[in-house]
This record gives C-alpha cells, sequence and structure tokens, in this order.
C-alpha cells in the first residue's frame, strides 16, 4: 500500500504522516494535577526561602533594632560601609574561608576515595557499603549536632572515655575551645558527604572500561591511570560537588538561619558574629548587612571557578563541537 500524495507547483511528494496528538482536556488536567503536587514545595520555597531573603535584604538597608521596631529608619549604605571598618566581621570572614579551604578539599578527597574504593572490581559488598556511606547525610541536622556532642563532651562523651584517655593521648577539650571547636566543625563536614559520594560513584561508573584497558596495555598502573584518566574524565562531577560544597558553607548566611539553632554552636566564625549581632545586640539591620557580604564573597567565589573551569575541567561535548 503506498502512501497518499499530495501535489504541489514543485510536482508530488507523500504526505508525511502526523504524530499522534493527546486531546486538549487530558494535557491540561495533566498539568493541573502536576502543579497540585508542586504547590506544597513552590509554597514553602517562597514563605520560607523567598520572603525571608528579601526581608533580609530589605532589613540591610536600615537601622532595625529588634528591642525598639518602632524606631526603625532608612540608613541607605551605611550598614555595609560599617562591615568595612569592623575588625571583627575581617576575623570572622577570614576564619570561614580558612575552614572552607581546609573542609571542603578533604570533603572532596574523602568521596573521591571512597567512590573509587567501591567501583573497584575487587571490593566486596560493594552495595552494603554504599548505603552505609550515604545514611547518614539523611538524618536530621538536630539529630547529627545532639549525637556528635554527647560523643565529644570533654567529661561524659565516648571520644575521651573509651578511646583517648585509655590510649594514654591528650584528652579532647571539647567544642567550647578553639582548636576542638575546628576539630568540630570538621566532623561535621565530613559527615555529610553522602550526595558528593553519590556524585563521584556515578561518574565513575560512567567512565568507558575500553580507557584503562587501552592504558594498562600500555603499562600504566592503578595510580597513573587513576590520575590520568579517571580525574580527569569525572572532573565535572568534581566541579559540581565543589560548588555544592561551597554553597553549603556559605549559601545559608542571607536567611539569617545558620547559627545558634536549638542553642547549638553557630556553623562558622562568620555565622557566630551574625548570631551575636542579631541576638547578642539586637542588631538586625546590621546583621543582615553582614550576611550579604558574606553572600556576595561566595557569589564572587563562584563566579570565578565558573571562569576558570574551562582550563581544568573536561568536557568531551566541546571538543567534539570544536572538531
Amino acid at each position: 500500500m503506498t502512501a497518499p500524495t499530495r501535489h504541489t507547483t514543485l510536482g508530488t511528494r507523500p504526505i508525511e504522516p502526523r504524530p499522534p496528538t493527546r486531546p486538549l482536556g487530558l494535557a491540561r488536567r495533566q498539568a493541573r494535577t502536576g502543579l497540585a503536587f508542586l504547590t506544597p514545595w513552590i509554597a514553602g520555597f517562597l514563605l520560607l526561602k523567598v520572603v525571608p531573603i528579601l526581608g533580609s535584604l530589605a532589613f540591610s538597608f536600615t537601622d532595625f533594632n529588634m528591642l525598639h521596631p518602632e524606631r526603625v529608619h532608612f540608613v541607605g549604605l551605611q550598614n555595609y560601609w560599617r562591615v568595612l571598618g569592623d575588625g571583627q566581621a575581617y576575623y570572622g570572614l577570614f576564619a570561614t574561608l580558612g575552614f572552607a579551604l581546609v573542609a571542603i578539599p578533604v570533603q572532596l578527597g574523602l568521596a573521591l576515595f571512597l567512590a573509587a574504593l567501591l567501583t573497584s572490581k575487587r571490593a566486596f559488598g560493594t552495595r552494603a557499603h554504599r548505603i552505609l556511606v550515604f545514611m547518614p547525610s539523611v538524618i536530621p541536622g538536630a539529630a547529627i549536632f545532639s549525637l556528635w556532642l554527647g560523643f565529644l563532651d570533654p567529661s561524659t562523651g565516648w571520644l575521651n572515655r573509651l578511646i583517648l584517655v585509655p590510649l594514654g593521648l591528650p584528652p579532647y577539650p571539647g567544642p567550647n575551645s578553639e582548636s576542638g571547636y575546628n576539630f568540630y566543625l570538621l566532623i561535621m563536614a565530613l559527615w555529610s558527604i553522602g550526595p558528593g559520594f553519590l556524585i563521584m560513584l556515578g561518574a565513575m561508573q560512567a567512565v568507558p572500561d575500553e580507557l584503562h584497558e587501552a592504558a594498562r596495555v600500555d603499562g600504566a598502573g592503578p595510580i597513573m591511570r587513576f590520575l590520568n584518566i579517571t580525574v580527569p574524565a569525572i572532573s565535572p562531577a568534581i566541579f559540581f560537588s565543589l560548588i555544592i560544597n561551597l554553597i553549603a558553607v556559605f549559601g545559608g548566611a542571607a536567611l539569617l538561619d545558620r547559627s545558634g539553632a536549638l542553642g547549638i554552636a553557630p556553623t562558622s566564625a562568620y555565622d557566630g558574629y551574625i548570631y551575636q549581632t542579631m541576638f547578642g545586640s539586637s542588631q538586625l539591620g546590621y546583621a543582615a548587612s553582614l550576611a550579604w557580604v558574606l553572600f556576595a564573597v561566595m557569589l564572587a567565589t563562584t563566579f570565578f571557578l565558573f571562569r576558570t573551569a574551562r582550563y581544568w575541567v573536561y568536557y568531551p561535548d566541546d571538543e567534539e563541537d570544536q572538531a
């Protein structure tokens, strides 16, 4: 059976069958159903994220004091000029940057090591181990804070009573000391490497085995294959994890909700200064400007990483386009 033809001024050509279309009423019902399922998330995003962010931006241009809310005045950029001359803000900012320079590489390195270990053909029980690595990431934050505060307690914690003191090692001073607090923050950062681990794991599983086989034939050992084949091939995943970890360190400050939750220590020195300014001094306007300065630093750092990514992130599609 031949296809029907259509006569045109240039001759005859077969009529191409049209793809089946869904009834308009069905498409609308499906769209409304999808929107109904998305409505709770959209409402939560608007009320719990967008509105607080815009509110903190508005407060940053005022001298809002929580003890005297009726005396609020618009001060323009005065709070931001005050940040530039605040030595304690500089100390908190550089301490936070220093923590990020230590915590983020350790997070990426540990996630990369575990992903490489659990993608090895010689590993056993990989499914159970992958679940165990990711499981801590789904535990609520309040439970994690309480768990580690109890474990690291200098008087009753298991770290001193069952590990350090029996081995004759110096006891842990506790999260309230400066050195102990930095160790506590690092432990908390390493506790949540599950998402980064899954990203690295998926990227490694997508690396073609033919590349490793060719390198093995050429005499490359496991370390050389990992550094020269695996790492460049998964560099987009490493870059994505880097951005996610950077946002985790800096990104929540604009919401003014990152410090002192449930009486727990702040997540960085700069967060602690924001918390002290907002609740200790009741200067909500100045605290909001401090938060937005940190957000600007994070934004500039992220922009710099995206601009330099083309020099160290490998995208096969770019080579195909150039070819």
